[in-house]
């Protein structure tokens, strides 16, 4: 695992991350904060229903939200 898809600890929990030497800019796995800040068991379903309740308030979400390949905790890259 290289700096460029390299695991970060936030409060001894991990966070995928990966940099991007074209814009030179971190990119963090959303699915794993959610889980770090919400204490969430299910980070996925309450990002879903985030998107779902701000779309419902007339907030929009940026265009730019990506789904990256990441590696996941068995070993495999998984999409975020």
């Amino acid at each position: 695992m290289t700096k460029k898809n390299a695991i970060k600890l936030f409060e001894s929990k991990q966070v995928r991350v990966h940099w991007d030497d074209d814009s030179e800019k971190w990119f963090f796995s959303i699915i794993d904060v959610i889980e770090i800040l919400t204490e969430s068991p299910r980070p996925r379903k309450y990002w879903n229903a985030l998107k779902t309740k701000l779309n419902k308030e007339g907030s929009q979400l940026s265009q730019n939200l990506g789904r990256l390949k990441m590696k996941a905790s068995d070993g495999k890259m998984r999409v975020t």
